[in-house]
C-alpha cells in the first residue's frame, strides 16, 4: 500500500509482553521485548468509533488467528520486520546497531507510534505502520498526526490488515489529540482511505528528494 503523491487530510476535533531479552545471533547484541510505546494505548482505544466495517470482524486486540497487533520492539529486527518495509519501499542495509539507536531515539522522544502485527506461528512480523506526531506553534500549539508507511506482507494480503492498521492510528490519533491526522497516498487509493473519514486535500505534494 504505497503511499505518494496526493495528500489526504482529516480534522479530528493490547497486549502487554513480558521482557524477553536474548541476544542477536549476527551481532551479539541485546534485543528485547520492550515496547516502542506504551501497549494500553491501544488496549484504551474507541473500536466502537471505527468508521469501516470488517468481515469476519477484527480488531486491535483481536487481529485474526496467531495475529497479535502490538508496538515495535527491538525484537522484530529478527522477526522480518525489514523484510516487510522492503515490500513498500528502498529499506536500505540497516545495521543493529543503528536499528538500536533510531528505536532508542524514537522511544525516548514519544512522538512515535510504530506497530506491527506479528504472526506468532510463525514468529514473524506479517504488517507494520508508524503514527508520527508533529508539534505545531499553530492552532494553539496543537498536535499533528502523520501515517505513514503502512504495508502488508504479501503472504497475508487479503486478511484486512491494512484496513487494521489504518484504523488503529487513526483512533490513536484522535486519543492522542491530535487536531488533525494526514497520510500520502497514490490516486488510486483515494477512495480507499475516505472510508477512514479521510478528504482529499485542495494542496499539492510536493518533495526534494536527497537519497533513495
Amino acid at each position: 500500500m504505497s503511499c505518494r503523491n496526493t495528500e489526504l487530510k482529516i480534522s479530528v476535533t493490547g497486549f502487554i509482553q513480558a521482557v524477553n531479552i536474548h541476544m542477536s545471533p549476527a551481532s551479539g547484541m541485546l534485543l528485547d521485548e520492550t515496547p516502542l510505546f506504551d501497549p494500553s494505548l491501544l488496549k484504551e482505544l474507541d473500536w466502537s468509533s471505527n468508521t469501516v466495517s470488517f468481515s469476519p470482524p477484527i480488531s486491535p486486540s483481536q487481529p485474526g488467528e496467531g495475529l497479535v497487533l502490538r508496538p515495535l520492539c527491538t525484537a522484530d529486527l529478527d522477526r522480518g520486520f525489514y523484510k516487510v518495509l522492503s515490500q513498500l519501499t528502498v529499506a536500505g542495509d540497516v545495521t543493529e546497531e543503528q536499528f538500536k539507536a533510531n528505536f532508542e531515539h524514537m522511544k525516548k522522544s514519544g512522538d512515535y507510534y510504530v506497530i506491527v502485527v506479528e504472526d506468532t506461528n510463525l514468529g514473524q512480523i506479517v504488517a507494520t505502520a508508524t503514527l508520527i506526531i508533529e508539534h505545531k506553534f499553530i492552532h494553539a500549539c496543537a498536535k499533528r498526526g502523520r501515517v505513514e508507511e503502512v504495508v502488508v506482507s504479501d503472504v497475508c494480503r487479503g486478511k484486512q490488515l491494512g484496513k487494521l492498521l489504518v484504523s488503529t492510528l487513526t483512533l490513536l490519533s484522535k486519543k492522542l489529540q491530535c487536531y488533525k491526522v494526514t497520510l500520502e497516498c497514490a490516486p488510486k487509493n483515494v477512495e480507499f482511505y475516505k472510508k477512514f473519514g479521510y478528504s482529499a486535500s485542495d494542496e499539492t505534494y510536493m518533495q526534494c528528494r536527497f537519497f533513495d
